[in-house]
Order: structure tokens, then sequence, then C-alpha cells
């Protein structure tokens, strides 16, 4: 006899034998490397933690040294395992944001979500160089990631995986659960000033290392209320990720002496709501930011863009819905053109976002169905 269906007989007993003793319970695994990861996943947790048949434990594989950070903004009662004691325990469901695999000898079934829609590291999330058939789940932000992973022969057109469900996350961008002001307020900021969010993407290559203490001092000097949001990886001492740049240290003197912000969370939603524009490279959330139909400037970074292995279709998304400047002066310009004439590449805007988001401010309650389906649970009332 093959050892896989012996594998899978034995995980079929353990699971019988879990439930014959306690037929109601389910225990759900949340593995994040970055707190942006986790932003992915809370919407559903927030959902399904009132579920009391429901237990969620979380676990950092990539960083188990720095998971109260990954898992700071955790709502509730969550508790915090290490990725050693997790392989000993059995899951009814795991969920993950990036393509990271906990060993989980007793087996579970594994939820892919996504983290973003920019299509970077496209042979990664975009366009696989290899089979992601191991996932029981794949949550599907857009039918275009779905075609594009069924083209590289990454799974199966009629594969039982698929579900297009949007990103949950992105929810709250739409249905008016957030609101600029108290969100301002909140933050120590005054919301008649004209605030504007810098979110550049990490690597050595992104606008930050190019221009980002020149980009913030030239817009507090133009007399905007600046919000830094920087990538999780930014904050990472290592090259690869900052460029070995503090940028905490040499952003916030300039944020601090102007009365800026920089922001600590680590979901960018509620900043996406507090600015009137943005400014980025190139990001998830630059597009995220198109569902609230507001400018959007583009700094354009070719290195970047070829470094990181962006597909041109998402280059032009982004651009066609963008203000697209090359430095930091032309992007202080194209914010005063933005506040101006607010109102262009309205449509663009609204048609990438409908591109790219599949029916935003519904997603989670797609997500908790599903994820209902796989724990056989009828949903809570």
């Amino acid at each position: 006899m093959k050892l896989r269906p012996i594998v899978r007989w034995a995980r079929s007993l353990d699971s019988r034998w879990r439930r014959f003793w306690n037929r109601e319970q389910r225990l759900v695994l949340i593995n994040a490397g970055l707190p942006m990861e986790f932003s992915m996943i809370a919407p559903i947790h927030r959902c399904l933690q009132k579920d009391p048949r429901i237990k969620f434990f979380c676990t950092s594989t990539v960083r188990p040294h720095d998971s109260s950070r990954v898992f700071a903004e955790a709502a509730g009662d969550i508790e915090i395992i290490t990725p050693k004691r997790a392989a000993l325990m059995k899951f009814d469901a795991y969920l993950a944001a990036d393509f990271i695999w906990a060993n989980l000898p007793r087996g579970t079934n594994r939820i892919q979500t996504f983290h973003g829609v920019a299509g970077k590291y496209g042979n990664v999330y975009d366009r696989p160089d290899r089979s992601l058939r191991e996932w029981d789940r794949l949550f599907f932000i857009n039918q275009r990631r779905l075609n594009n992973f069924v083209a590289a022969g990454a799974i199966d057109a009629d594969s039982p995986a698929i579900r297009l469900v949007g990103m949950p996350k992105a929810d709250c961008l739409v249905d008016g659960s957030l609101q600029r002001d108290a969100i301002l307020e909140s933050l120590g900021l005054d919301p008649s000033r004209r605030t504007v969010l810098y979110a550049p993407t990490w690597t050595p290559y992104s606008s930050l290392n190019a221009m980002g203490e020149e980009l913030v001092d030239q817009l507090a000097r133009a007399g905007f209320c600046v919000i830094v949001k920087l990538h999780d990886n930014s904050r990472d001492p290592d090259p690869r990720n900052s460029g070995g740049a503090d940028w905490v240290g040499r952003l916030t003197p300039i944020l601090r002496n102007s009365g800026g912000h920089l922001a600590e969370r680590g979901t960018i939603t509620p900043y996406l709501v507090a600015a009137d524009v943005m400014i980025s490279d190139h990001s998830s959330a630059g597009f995220e930011y198109l569902l609230l139909d507001r400018p959007l400037i583009r700094i354009e970074m070719p290195e970047l863009i070829a470094r990181t292995n962006i597909h041109p279709e998402y280059v032009a998304l982004l651009t066609s819905a963008s203000a697209t400047t090359r430095d930091a002066a032309g992007v202080v310009t194209a914010v005063e053109r933005a506040y101006s004439d607010p109102k262009r590449l309205s449509a663009q805007r609204r048609a990438v976002a409908a591109e790219l988001f599949y029916k935003p401010g519904t997603a989670t309650g797609r997500a908790v169905t599903e994820l209902y389906k796989v724990l056989e649970l009828p949903p809570c009332n």
C-alpha cells in the first residue's frame, strides 16, 4: 500500500475521533508573517470569533519570535502558539494570506486568501510557475487572477478549490463603517487640513529609497498634513527589504515637526479613508484606494517594476487611473492639481476598481460562508 492513502486514512480517523469527543468544536489556525497579512484575514476572524463553536489560534512560521507584533491587532480572545505546538495539534481549517506552509502532520483544510492585487512577483502570485493544487480553497480576489492561475497551469479550470470571494479587508472602504474626520481626530490630526497619504511599497527599488525624505519634506513645506504608511518590510533592517535604512528614525522628525503622522497600525484601510489624496509607486494599497474614488498620484519607478516582475498589464491599469510623476517636485504639483480637480480620472478609477475587486463590501460574508462549509457547521444565528 502506498504511503499517501495511509496518511489520508489516518488523518480521517483522527478527525472522526476528535469529532466523536467534541461534536461541535472546530479549531482554526491563522498563519501570518506580517501584520498586513493578518489584516487580510482579520475581518473573517472578527465575524467568526463570535461563534462559541470555533476557536482560533495564531502562529507565525516566518517570524515566530515576532508573532506578538504580527497579531497585535487581533480583536477578542486569540491564542498565539509556536509552530512546534501547532504541528502537534489537529486543526479543522488553516488560513494564510501568503503561500506559507505550516507543518501540520495531522492534516487540515488549507485556505489561501491572498494579500494583494498589484501583480508584484508575478511568477509567484499572479501567474505561478508551480502548482498550487495543494490548497483546499483559493479565495480569489478577482476574476483576472483566477484566469491567470488557470492559464499558467497552477490550477485546473474545474478545480473544487476555486472560490471567487473578493477582498474582505477592503469591505470597510465602501460600507460606510469608516469616517475620514473621525479617523483623523483619533490620530490627533486636524480634519480641516488637506491630508495626503504617502504609502510606498517595499524593496530597495521603491520610491521610499529614491526620494522618501525629500518627498515628505516638500509635501510638509507645501502645507499638507502628511500621513506616511510604511510597508511592514520597510521597517525591516534587512537591506533586501528596506534598503538597510531606518525609515522610522529618518521620517519621524519631519512628520513631528510638520504636524504629520507616521502610521503604526498594520492595516492601511483607516489611513486610506483619512486621506484626500494618495501617493504611491506600485502597491496593492494604491489599487485599494481606487475604491474610494479619490485622486491617486503614481511615482514612476521603472527599476521597481522590472526587479519585482510586475506584468505590464498591472502597470497600465494603475497608470490609467492615476497621475504619473517622476520626482518629488512633480508629486507636489500633482497633489495641488488633484485638489483643484478631484473628479479627474474618476471614471477610470471606478473601472479599474471594478476590475480588480469582486463585489466590494460583501467579500467578508462570502468568505465566512465558505469557511462554515469547510468546517461542516451551520452558520451561527
